[in-house]
This record gives structure tokens, C-alpha cells and sequence, in this order.
């Protein structure tokens, strides 16, 4: 479904060609094309609204749950470093299930992933039930995370910019949507916890049908292929044989790139700040005497700053050489919030929220630059894979290392401290990934 499956170009000529969904595209006519075109785009944007309601809808009724399921405290507090601990796990997984089925078709399966888990987890039973279900929907959601960027690179390669940012406002409103409609659509359902979190299955069930369409048009386009391989494999192993310019191109070893480990190590940063903010932000305001409705209010602001930016940045990353200007303001914003948050949380509430919110879009920063850092699908594939896997381990202590300092020192100073400062190396290795380069240029690949 991707703008030409550069990852696949040629195979040798024993096997039949693998041609992406975009390239199959390709041979259509005009409207047939024209239509698939807007069949991946519909099929982008509600993928990514179904790329965090899992975690946030499970946030706005974490205490029901943990009543309901007789679940602990401490278990409570791990289910905070389940997302991106799955994240990392299972979006290594992506590449390799791309080049096997094909990008499309893997994307499908998360999303059906997603739906299960999702309708499951909340009739579960048991805590046990309900980690397994949960873990079920976050591996959906962590091998759509690593291909997103595939997709937009190969579908849409003079769009990187614009199509990340519809995607990223997408993943921002599915977020936003989540946290502010699940409580008030529980009560709606009749106060049941188990209706309010299983209703989000239905939004993952929509998501699949664009994709089905794409995985079929690919499938024949491979049988046609290989009807048509099959006729002149005889010739073409000679070919192969005396030329290896027919074979397909070995892996990179992506760990060679520093622009890889840059971006990495960035992606992981912004995403502990992120759900730092996610699991803490509204209880500093409430800590500081804001009431706890308008705490509530001020986390929604920060996390629906995210839609129109969204959108904007990644368009304005795509027109500059170098995105390091952009990470430096990000940043910025993000230091001034959290010297606010210190200095005087409740009088300048509103003021910090929406600096953190703007410091927050980091995010889609960092997934267009990771289309912008390589050069083909397959290298946008393994670096989105990488850094995307990388970044969320290294944001898994984040969340809890503020919950410990907040307890033990029984103030919200050193946590504070403790955000501000993972600001300063967030800034300095996003200058770095920012660089124009790309990590073919760097990694030495397989012999």
C-alpha cells in the first residue's frame, strides 16, 4: 500500500518479484489508482485514531478497573510501563512481518489485533485475563506504530511532511478523545467500566475495512506475478548468475548509524516526557490546589495542543534542511513549562499546560524524521523499527522514577527537576538526529 515497496525492489530471478501495493498501483488505470490513493489515506488516519485509546481510556477508569478486578496498587502502577514496554518488544517484529506480507496486510492484522484485545480485556475476568487481552491490543498497536512511517514514505514520498502531520493529528484527537468521552460514555452505558472500555473496540473494528481492500489488490498482483515469473526463470537464473544486480539489497546495520542512535535516544526521551505528563501532570495541579475537575481540564488542553500542531510541524520539518531549530524551540517550551510548574503551578496554570502541550509535539517531529532519514522504504522500515523500539525501553523508567522521587521526597521539586533536566540531552541528541543525513549513508551493511 506504499508508495513504491523500495525495500522489495528485485528479488533474483528464481523467485517471483514482490512488488509493494503502490507499485501495484501503478499498473492500475488513473481511477483505480486514484481510489486506492484515498482508500490509504482513510485507512492512515483511522489507524491512528486507534493508536492510543487503549492506554488512555484505561487511565480515565484505572481506579473502577482496579476495584472491579481487585487489582493492587503496585500492579496498578506497572500497568503504566506495559504500553511501552509491548512498544519495544513487539514493534521490533514489524520489518520482518512487512517484507513477509507485506506492510498493508500487517497493518490489517494489528487492527484486528487492537479490536480483539480490546473487546476482550474488559470481560476478562481476572487481572492475569486483563494484562494478556491489554497486551494483545498494544501488539497491534506497536507493529502500526513502526509501519505508519513506511506507509507515508512509500504512498506518499513527496508528502512525508503533510501526511505525517495528518497522521500525528489523528493519533493526537484519538488520544485526546479517549481520555475526555470514555468516563462521561460509561455512564452513558450505565456506569459500567466493562461497556466504557469495550466500546473502543468498534472504533479498531472500522479500521480494518480500508486495509482489506489493499491486501487483496496486492495478493493478485503477487499471483499474477508468478504465473508470469514462472516463464522465464530459466533465462533470468542466467542473468542472476553472471550479475548480482538482481538480488535483493542486504539489511543495514542500522546500530552503525549515529543519526540512528540520535534519533532513537530522542524518540525515547520525548516519549518519557510524554507519559510523564500523561500519568502526573494533572496531580502536580492538584497537589497545588487546583480543583480537580479544571486539573483534569488542563491535562486535556496539553494533550489536544498536539492536533494542530501536528500538523503543522511536520510540514514545516519536511521544508528545512535541518530540524534542529524546531527541536531547540520545542525544548524551550518545555523547559519554560516545567520552570513554571515549580515556581508558581497554580497561578500560571493554564500558561504551562499549553507550553508543555506545544513541547509534547516532539512526537511527530520525530516520525517525520524518521521518513526524512533514510532514503528508501527498507531504511525507513529498520530506522522506524530501531528507534521507535529503542526509544520506548529507554522511556519505561520515566514515569515510575517520578512516582518514587514524588513519594520519597514528598513534594513534586525533584521530580520536576528530574523532567527539566532529561529536557537538555532531549534537545542536544534531537539537534543531532536533526542533521541532513541518512543512515544508509552511515550504516555499512550486511556482507
Amino acid at each position: 500500500m506504499m508508495a513504491g515497496m523500495t525495500g522489495e525492489e528485485s528479488r533474483t530471478a528464481m523467485s517471483p518479484p514482490i512488488r509493494s501495493s503502490a507499485q501495484d498501483a501503478e499498473l492500475q488505470p488513473p481511477a483505480t489508482r486514484a481510489w486506492m490513493t484515498r482508500v490509504v489515506i482513510i485507512g492512515i488516519v483511522l489507524t491512528a485514531l486507534n493508536l492510543r485509546p487503549a492506554i488512555t481510556s484505561l487511565g480515565a477508569l484505572l481506579e473502577e478497573v482496579r476495584d472491579g478486578l481487585g487489582m493492587s496498587g503496585s500492579f496498578a502502577g506497572l500497568l503504566t510501563s506495559v504500553p511501552p514496554l509491548c512498544f519495544a518488544v513487539f514493534g521490533v517484529m514489524a520489518p520482518r512481518l512487512a517484507r513477509r506480507f507485506g506492510p498493508a496486510a500487517v497493518v490489517c492484522a494489528g487492527m484486528v489485533a487492537i479490536a480483539a484485545g480490546l473487546a476482550i480485556r474488559p470481560f476478562a475476568g481476572n487481572t492475569a485475563g486483563f494484562l494478556v487481552a491489554s497486551a494483545l491490543a498494544l501488539m497491534g498497536i506497536a507493529v502500526s506504530n513502526v509501519l505508519m512511517p513506511v506507509i507515508v514514505k512509500r504512498w506518499f514520498p513527496d508528502r512525508v511532511g503533510s501526511m505525517t502531520g495528518l497522521y500525528s493529528m489523528a493519533l493526537a484527537l484519538g488520544t485526546a478523545a479517549a481520555a475526555a468521552v470514555t468516563v462521561p460514555m460509561t455512564r452513558a452505558l450505565g456506569g459500567s467500566w466493562h461497556a466504557g472500555l469495550a466500546v473502543w473496540a468498534g472504533l479498531a473494528a472500522v479500521a480494518v475495512l480500508p486495509w482489506i481492500p489493499l491486501v487483496r489488490a496486492r495478493g493478485t498482483a503477487l499471483s499474477a506475478d508468478a504465473a508470469s515469473a514462472s516463464a522465464s526463470a530459466a533465462p533470468a537464473r542466467d542473468a542472476s548468475s553472471s550479475s548480482g544486480a538482481g538480488q535483493e539489497p542486504s539489511p543495514l546495520r542500522i546500530t552503525r548509524s549515529r543519526t540512528a542512535w540520535a534519533l532513537a535516544v530522542f524518540f525515547g526521551l520525548q516519549a518519557t516526557a510524554a507519559y510523564i505528563t500523561m500519568g502526573w501532570m494533572a496531580q502536580i495541579f492538584r497537589d497545588a490546589g487546583v480543583p480537580a475537575g479544571t486539573a483534569g481540564l488542563l491535562l486535556a488542553v496539553t494533550m489536544v495542543m498536539g492536533v494542530p500542531l501536528a500538523f503543522v510541524i511536520p510540514r514545516l520539518a519536511t521544508r528545512l534542511p535541518h530540524q534542529g531549530p524546531i527541536v531547540v524551540a520545542l525544548g524551550i517550551c518545555g523547559l519554560v513549562g516545567y520552570a513554571g510548574l515549580y515556581l508558581a503551578p497554580a497561578g500560571g496554570a493554564w500558561a504551562w499546560a499549553l507550553l508543555l502541550g506545544i513541547a509534547n509535539c516532539a512526537f511527530p517531529l520525530a516520525l517525520t524524521m524518521v521518513g526524512m532519514r533514510a532514503r528508501t522504504g527498507a531504511g525507513v522500515a529498520q530506522l522506524s523499527a530501531f528507534a521507535q523500539s529503542t526509544g520506548y525501553l529507554i522511556s519505561i523508567p520515566g514515569p515510575l522514577l517520578v512516582g518514587v522521587l514524588y513519594q520519597h521526597s514528598g513534594g513534586w521539586g525533584l521530580p520536576i527537576a528530574l523532567m527539566a533536566g532529561l529536557m537538555i540531552p532531549q534537545i542536544v541528541v534531537g539537534v543531532l538526529a536533526g542533521r541532513d543525513r541518512t543512515v544508509e549513508d552511515e550504516a555499512v551493511r550486511r556482507r
